[in-house]
This record gives C-alpha cells, structure tokens and sequence, in this order.
C-alpha cells in the first residue's frame, strides 16, 4: 500500500443507460476498497450516491461499508443501476456543487461508473479538486452496452447487450421464415454500430467460421446497417428488393443512428413531429418511428404497379436489450473486475484514471476455461481520464463490409464475448 494516501470516506456513483452488468461493477469496486483501503484504515466509510451526481449533490447517500457479502452477491447478479442512474451532464459549475459535496462528506476516493460522459464528469472533479487544493483520487469505471469507449477493446454491459441482440434475431429470423416477409429490426446505437453488428452472430457461424468450409450462411439478418456507412433509401430499397425477390422474405438490423452522406440522421429525416431530449437529439431508443417509417417507405417503394404491397413488419427492441437477465459469463467477470482493479489503482497510490479493457485472447479459445471454468480473455490499465472522456469509439473499417454487412474480424472478435449460443435445426 502506498504511504501517501490520504484518510477520508470513499463514493461510488452510477450513471447513464443501466445494463445487466453495471451492479457487478458496482460491488467489484467495493469488495475492492474493503480488501484494501478500508483494511487498511485508510478509506473509514464506503458511500453510495443515490441516482449518481444528481443525488449526491443533495445529500442522498447510501451506506455500503458494511453490506453483507450475500447481499453484495445478489446485487451483483441483479440488472439495472441498483444505486440508481442519472442523465445529468455536469458542467463546471455543477462540478463545483459536486466538489462541495466531497468537502462535506470528507470524500477523498471518488468513483464513478458509466461511459464516456460519466468519465467527462470525473475528468472535471478531479481537475477542479486538483485546481483548488483538495487532495482526492477520481476514477472512472467504464460501461456503456453502445461499445463506444475509446482505449477499450470492449466495455461491459456491451456483451450482454450483443448477446440479447443475436439472441433476438435467431429467434426473429426463425419467425420470418415460418411466415416470410420482409422483416426490420431496429437496434441501439446512435453513433457507433457495434450493437447492431452483433445481428450477424445470429447467422450460423460454424459456416462463417469454418476455414474448410466453402458455404457461406445466408441465415439472417442478411442485411446489418450501421452508422459508420452512409444509409442511403434508394440503395436500401434495392439491397431488400434482391433478397426479397430471390426469397420471397428478408431480415434486416438496423442501427437508430443511421445516416446520410451528410451525417444527418435517417431518424430526423423520415420521424415527423419527433420528440427531441435536452441536447437536441431526435429520441429514437424509446420510440418505434424509425422502423415503422422505414416499413412504410418500403411499402411504397416494392409496391408492384396494380399490385399488393409487401409484407413489412418492424420492431424497436428499446431498452430492453440494456438489462435482459441472460448476461454474458464474460461480461460478468469483467465488470466486476474492473472495479476491483479501480480500487487497487487507488491502493497503488494512482490519483486519477479510467479503467481500460484490453484483450489478451484472440478468440473462442477463452471458452476452454480458466479460473474454476470461467473464461478469461482480457487484462485491464488505467489510461488517462482527458483519453476517453467525451469521446466516441466507432466500428473500426476491417469491421464492416460493404455497405450492408459486417465483416467475419468483427464476427470473430464478437462471438467470445457473448458466450455460447443456442443452436437451432431447419427443415
């Protein structure tokens, strides 16, 4: 243990979209502090703020040092923010109150789990509580099920996310070919595509994977769009047309933030009358209008002259793939081991950082079993808070393939991560 560290209480906050996998962070980050500061008598009281800054700023805290390990362990195993969650992006003067809020709590470790606005927020407190003198160590603990933290080959709540996803389209694809038509499935993601691109984890792999194999699977989804390649409706009513044609159904995933070669959002284009949140952006993950207005757009556009419209259906799988009770055995432990490893940086003496994935097994190989059978793929560092703070990870270009599909490097890199999946008979 570092001698330097200084005495006082300790705070873990929540923030953002919760996931299946954010309380297994959560509880790393105290067992962490338990084995360490708080053994040593470094850190006296272990808090919990009350839907994240929103809460601590007034005061709503949460006592955690002494939770009993049973009931940590069920919480770990629970979805959702079991602190509560907050969408509030603090500004500096916001910060201010949130440093204040340290001062009289006599908070000298601060954590805060979430994605890349949530290490912003950290970013400011600790420089802000650097500037005016206040000795306290801020880390941010990653999480977002969008995969679009920088410094990080994956995030957690990210492969249980991608894991409902494939899980979803093997059954949807099922459903459209008992009775075809042309289906849209519409997945989070409104920068980046990784999300969406877990769809293609819903074809049979075995095939894709095969390196004897000349078969190609032609299960769907067979058609992936994503942000990174500009959507275009004309081209997208030709890509569904070719299969549908050849089929007489076809599957389709498509990412919420999908846009032009301008980078204006489909969604702003086709909603009318679309709510917009606070910062101004069009909401497309609570609400069903992207895929209903692109089944109708369809409908007009494959109309035979005289003829019958298609069979289009769409559906917006929302929040639900956030926190769906089936987590990646993957996710699970890398959750709850990156915020374990917060707590030892914070023992190591580090004074700032954000926690960072970094993969040290290429592939299925992880699934052969270490650690009492649980697979291990992947190690951890602290990068620098300013290297993700406020930034934004996209599909990288050996991802993608063409303008409607994703590559086999991205089915490769994906398919460990979510665990083993079903594997389902045709006639």
């Amino acid at each position: 243990m570092n001698s330097d560290l200084i005495r006082g209480n300790a705070i873990i906050g929540q923030s953002g979209g919760p996931t299946a996998v954010i309380n297994q962070s959560l509880v790393g980050v105290v067992e962490g502090l338990r084995q360490g500061l708080h053994a040593a008598g470094v850190v006296r009281t272990i808090y919990g703020m009350r839907h994240g800054v929103k809460g601590f700023v007034k005061g709503d805290l949460v006592d955690l040092t002494s939770f009993h390990q049973d009931r940590l362990d069920r919480l770990a195993a629970t979805p959702s923010a079991g602190l509560g969650s907050t969408r509030d992006k603090p500004d500096r003067a916001y910060c201010e109150r949130i440093l204040e809020a340290c001062r009289t709590h006599d908070i000298r470790y601060f954590f805060y789990i979430g994605g890349n606005d949530s290490s912003d927020t950290c970013r400011i407190v600790a420089e802000m509580a650097a500037s005016s003198g206040y000795d306290m160590r801020c880390f941010h603990v990653p999480k977002t099920v969008d995969n679009d933290l920088m410094e990080n080959d994956h995030t957690p709540g990210f492969p249980s996310a991608a894991r409902f996803v494939a899980m979803a389209c093997m059954a949807d694809f099922m459903d459209n070919i008992s009775l075809p038509g042309i289906k849209i499935n519409v997945v989070m993601g409104r920068h980046a595509g990784f999300l969406t691109a877990a769809g293609a984890l819903a074809r049979r792999h075995d095939r894709d994977l095969n390196p004897l194999s000349d078969q190609v699977s032609t299960d769907g989804p067979q058609l992936i769009y994503v942000p990174e390649v500009a959507f275009d409706l004309d081209r997208f009513a030709a890509d569904v047309d070719r299969i549908y044609a050849k089929k007489g159904r076809c599957h389709i995933v498509v990412s919420e933030g999908i846009q032009d070669a301008s980078g204006v959002s489909i969604g702003a284009k086709l909603i009318k009358n679309a709510q917009v949140d606070a910062h101004g952006n069009v909401q497309l993950s609570g609400s069903g209008a992207l895929g209903d207005q692109l089944a109708d757009f369809l409908k007009e556009k494959l109309t035979p002259a005289g003829g019958k419209p298609p069979r289009v259906r769409a559906d917006t799988f929302g929040y639900v793939q956030r926190c769906w009770p089936d987590s990646s055995i993957i996710d699970q432990k890398e959750a709850r081991r990156s915020g374990r490893f917060a707590a030892q940086r914070a023992l190591a003496g580090d004074r700032s950082g954000s926690v960072a994935i970094v993969r040290t097994s290429g592939g299925s190989e992880a699934w052969l079993g270490v650690d009492n059978g649980t697979p291990s793929l992947s190690d951890f560092a602290l990068v620098p808070l300013t290297a993700v703070a406020a930034k934004t990870r996209h599909m990288p270009p050996e991802f993608l393939s063409g303008t409607n599909n994703v590559s086999r490097a991205f089915v490769e890199y994906a398919l460990p991560l979510v665990g083993p999946l079903p594997g389902f008979e045709r006639l």
